[in-house]
This record gives C-alpha cells, sequence and structure tokens, in this order.
C-alpha cells in the first residue's frame, strides 16, 4: 500500500459500523498524512464531539507520530480533552506505506464527560487519568498556540525571561513534538524569541546532531 485512498472504502465501512454501534458520542475521523497537515482529515463522524470537520487538522500526537517521535505510533484508551472540556477517551492507529512511512491514520474518540459523574465503577470502566496528552484543535494556528503553551510550561520560564540554554531546550522540545511540520510556524517562533531565521535552523540543527550522536551512543 502507497497511499491512504488504497483502502479508503474500507476504511469507511469500519467507521460506519462505529457510527452505527457507538452512536452520537463517538468520533471516528480518517486521516490522510501525505500531504498539509493543516488538511489531514478526509473523514469524519460525529465531529460535534471536537467541533473539526473534513479539511481540518491532525492533533499534536500526530504531528510526533511524523516527527518519530512515538515510535509505533498506535495508542489504545488513552485519555484527550477538547478545548471545550469536554473529556475522551480515545484510540488511534496509524497505516504505513511499503517502505514503513506513516500515510495515515483512523482515531476513535469517544465522549465520556457524562459517564464520569456516575460510581466509581464506571470511572474505573473509563480508564480515566488526569492529564492532556492530547489536544484537538479546529485549525493549526491554535495547535501551535497549545505546543507553545506546553513549552513554556516545560521550560517553566516565558520566552523573553529564556536564557540562550533555555531558549534552545525550547526549540528542542517544540522540534520533538512535531512543531514545525506547521507551516510557518518559524516565523511565529523566531518573533516569539526574538531571534532570526538563521538562529533558529543553527539551533534545530545542533540539537537534532546532539540527539542523534546520544541515541548512538
Amino acid at each position: 500500500m502507497n497511499n491512504i485512498s488504497e483502502i479508503e472504502p474500507f476504511l469507511k465501512q469500519i467507521m460506519t459500523l462505529l457510527e452505527q454501534e457507538f452512536g452520537p458520542n463517538c468520533e471516528a475521523v480518517l486521516h490522510d498524512l501525505t500531504g498539509d497537515y493543516e488538511h489531514t482529515i478526509v473523514d469524519i463522524r460525529n465531529g460535534h464531539i471536537t467541533n473539526r470537520t473534513i479539511g481540518g487538522p491532525g492533533s499534536n500526537l500526530g504531528l510526533e507520530v511524523l516527527q518519530g517521535e512515538d515510535i509505533g505510533g498506535d495508542r489504545f484508551n488513552y485519555i484527550t480533552t477538547t478545548p471545550s472540556g469536554k473529556i475522551l477517551r480515545s484510540s488511534s492507529i496509524y497505516f504505513r506505506n511499503d517502505e514503513g512511512k506513516v500515510i495515515g491514520s483512523l482515531c476513535v474518540n469517544l465522549d465520556i464527560t457524562a459517564t464520569l459523574q456516575f460510581s466509581n465503577f464506571l470511572h474505573q470502566y473509563n480508564n480515566f487519568q488526569n492529564g492532556n496528552d492530547e489536544f484537538f484543535a479546529n485549525d493549526v494556528d491554535t495547535l501551535l498556540e497549545f505546543l507553545i503553551q506546553q513549552a513554556k510550561a516545560h521550560i517553566g520560564k516565558e520566552p523573553d525571561k529564556m536564557n540562550k540554554t533555555e531558549r534552545a531546550s525550547f526549540i528542542k522540545y517544540l522540534d520533538e513534538k512535531g512543531a514545525f511540520k506547521i507551516s510557518k510556524s518559524s516565523i511565529k517562533i523566531c518573533e516569539l524569541l526574538n531571534i532570526s531565521k538563521f538562529t533558529l535552523y543553527n539551533t534545530l540543527d545542533k540539537t537534532r546532531i546532539d540527539e542523534k550522536c546520544a541515541s548512538n551512543e
């Protein structure tokens, strides 16, 4: 398989099965990850759950898989949240071409917000844990802003208070999360850190080389 379109009819059948079986509280999303990350969604059912539509972007976890930071990629029964505060139980599987490159994904997001108000039994059944591993955005600008806020929290300082080493760590964190796969993200990061593109790319090159050397030790 070299393109998600080769199995798209079959995947749409699976999405219809999920939609019919679990009803309006279950969102199923099919992503084509071979093109622009701003427009990965090729089919979505019950998109009202995350307020996304066909043509929308992927999540931050998808960026990490494309970046190679999340080896394997497939994840099951993990907790996610939406900007509106919904709590979802999610699972994602990724499809690869004949060369092993990620080309698409199928994600299921079950809205468990109401069930978490019930008994301890349901609390355990929904596998709820506090956290915010994945963030669903309606556009890549919102997704990038989320990643920037995560990077700020990781460093523990606002960008204008960071020294050179902390700025490098800030850039490295964003790189590992796949932020620079988002179109024009480098412009926003440069403005935020008050650095030139030359400095940004030099820092990226150095952190990537250091990471590669460390992994080979």
